[in-house]
């Protein structure tokens, strides 16, 4: 099964590891997860900058969704619902 993280982007739902609201306020271990997402070069934005509700932890990269964490978390049960 799969989870639509927004534009063009689809992940399998049992890589995902986390999905973490990016929407401020932020807190500094979020902020910090992003700075060393980024540093390694695991960060991949589905969006434009600025326009981040949610980042998508999965086992290789951090996706940065448009898409809120709580419609992503709905989605995700739906799959499960719908098996």
């Amino acid at each position: 099964m799969y989870i639509h993280l927004g534009s063009d982007c689809m992940v399998p739902l049992g890589k995902v590891i986390a999905i973490v609201n990016i929407e401020p306020p932020v807190s500094a271990s979020v902020k910090e997860l992003i700075e060393l997402a980024i540093i390694d070069k695991r960060m991949l934005r589905i969006c434009e900058k600025g326009k981040e509700k949610s980042l998508v932890l999965t086992d290789s990269y951090a996706y940065a969704s448009p898409i809120s964490s709580v419609t992503l978390l709905k989605r995700a049960r739906n799959v499960y619902k719908e098996v």
